[in-house]
């Protein structure tokens, strides 16, 4: 018995982590990726578009591709073992190809002095580059003085995404200068895991205060701390900028701050994108902050909150918000202890015709059979849900089986489902199939981590063979089968080759 790897998508292939419940992306075969990356040239010529991702470049294929770069408009080289030294060749192609307008280098080793070749060429009035990725590159405080120059000199840059690097705040208070520059006309910034501290958000405000440009700001995962949140939001709330993402996950923010942000969104109608998941705010952080998402004023979209250390008690609020506020369309709550009791809250509040939420991410959050019945309902009521995850939750067969009921409701719209590690088994994967072979609606399935073994797996394959079958993704981590059911699932993805099982 073993668990194969059918199709495994690319070792850089960027998905979200913990707060959305995402994993990382297994490496792939050498032979399969030679594969895709002459089936993704073909494509990203034609349209002028170079997407390259965890390649090891070798001179010979670094100057094959650097012919193809003279007229792309897009570069995307994340995971290709780059240096300074592609950096000089990178700088000429800035320099030569007035079309480029997005370079993406995330996740290589690229240094402050490969930087700084960078901006040569983005310092060059040919240059039209709008959006610059630097992700993980190993730059210091050093690199911000050069950035700082181009920020000042370069209005065609409007996204400057710089996460993951040792700036610290000494380094962004030099960009935040840039940016005060009237030639600087960036619309988004990211400063996750940069190292820094509650003494950045002076400069940040007076960024803020004289970019009225600016629509998103990320700054998770630095030790910000309650004192500096409070004045950021206080500098929000007075900045002309019609802010439109605020991410703030893991800045060790506590109940105390969320009067602030609430202020924020009651403020700021423009922002509908808000994240302080990874904080400890509460349950009573969260009902000051539900004073400004319930205020007129918010149109707030997108509500991530995973992991803040809500319980059951928090709920009431969430439901109200649910039921009431049309343009909530996505909300992760995962890793909060709501039990079966908030889950079922949550499900009444599904059931109200003013709720317009399409993603609920609910995984780990102490659920179990108990609140299926409810889940199942809310599915057979509302038309606008489209993707649930509720993975890492007891559920168990039974639980399953009764959700199944309000999915096969022909007002149940879902198109992505997610019970990984539910404690199934074989037991529950005959409905499961017949959901996968009735609901045409239904693209993506998530079954990892779950004892389906021969008999469950058989079931679902069955079913992605059915003409009615739209399933286009089916995960199936950490589940263990013989070698003929292997054979099975390989011959599978040749008869349907538009069909990935990710294993």
């Amino acid at each position: 018995m073993f668990a194969s790897s059918l199709s495994q998508a690319p070792c850089v292939q960027q998905q979200r982590l913990r707060s959305n419940g995402s994993r990382k992306a297994s490496a792939v075969p050498s032979s399969l990726l030679a594969e895709r990356r002459e089936e993704r040239d073909l494509i990203s010529t034609v349209k002028m578009e170079l997407d390259i991702q965890c390649e090891e470049m070798s001179p010979s294929r670094w100057a094959e591709l650097l012919s193809t770069m003279k007229s792309c408009k897009t570069i995307r080289l994340d995971d290709c073992n780059l240096s300074s030294s592609n950096c000089k060749d990178l700088s000429s192609i800035i320099n030569t190809n007035p079309s480029l307008t997005e370079l993406k280098l995330n996740n290589n080793e690229l240094g402050d002095a490969g930087i700084e070749y960078l901006c040569k060429g983005l310092l060059m009035p040919s240059c039209s580059l709008q959006k610059l990725w630097l992700q993980n590159c190993n730059l210091t405080s050093a690199s911000c003085e050069t950035l700082r120059s181009v920020l000042s000199a370069q209005p065609s840059l409007t996204e400057l995404h710089i996460g993951d690097n040792k700036l610290g705040t000494a380094g962004v208070k030099v960009l935040c200068q840039g940016m005060m520059n009237p030639n600087c006309k960036l619309q988004k910034l990211q400063l996750e895991y940069c190292e820094l501290t509650s003494d950045i958000v002076e400069a940040l405000n007076a960024a803020l205060q004289s970019k009225p440009t600016l629509k998103e700001l990320s700054l998770s995962n630095n030790t910000l701390g309650d004192t500096a949140v409070k004045q950021l939001c206080r500098g929000l709330v007075e900045a002309s900028c019609n802010l439109e993402l605020l991410h703030l996950e893991n800045c060790g923010i506590t109940s105390d701050s969320c009067r602030e942000i609430s202020a924020v969104l009651s403020n700021k109608s423009s922002l509908i994108d808000l994240s302080v998941g990874d904080n400890k705010i509460g349950d009573s952080g969260l009902a000051l902050l539900c004073q400004g998402l319930m205020h007129p004023n918010c149109k707030i979209q997108k509500l991530w909150l995973w992991d803040c250390d809500l319980t059951s008690v928090s709920c009431k609020d969430l439901s109200r918000l649910i039921s009431t506020k049309d343009t909530l369309t996505e909300i992760s709550l995962i890793d909060n202890n709501l039990r079966d009791s908030g889950m079922e809250m949550l499900c009444q509040a599904l059931k109200d015709p003013k709720s317009k939420l399409q993603e609920l991410w609910i995984r780990e959050c102490g659920l179990t059979t108990a609140c299926c019945k409810a889940v199942s309902s809310a599915l057979s009521v509302n038309k606008h849900l489209k993707v649930l995850h509720m993975g890492e939750n007891k559920l168990g067969d039974a639980g399953v089986e009764l959700m199944c009921e309000g999915l096969l409701h022909p007002n149940c719209n879902i198109q992505s489902l997610w019970l990984g590690n539910c404690d199934l088994t074989a037991a529950c994967c005959a409905t499961l199939a017949t959901i996968m072979a009735t609901k045409q609606c239904l693209t993506e399935l998530d079954l990892s981590y779950n004892s389906l073994e021969d008999e469950g797996v058989r079931k679902i394959c069955e079913a992605l063979r059915n003409p009615s079958c739209n399933v286009q993704q089916l995960i199936l981590y950490d589940i263990f089968w013989s070698s003929e059911v292997d054979d099975e699932l390989r011959a599978l993805e040749e008869s349907k080759p538009e069909v990935k099982i990710i294993s």
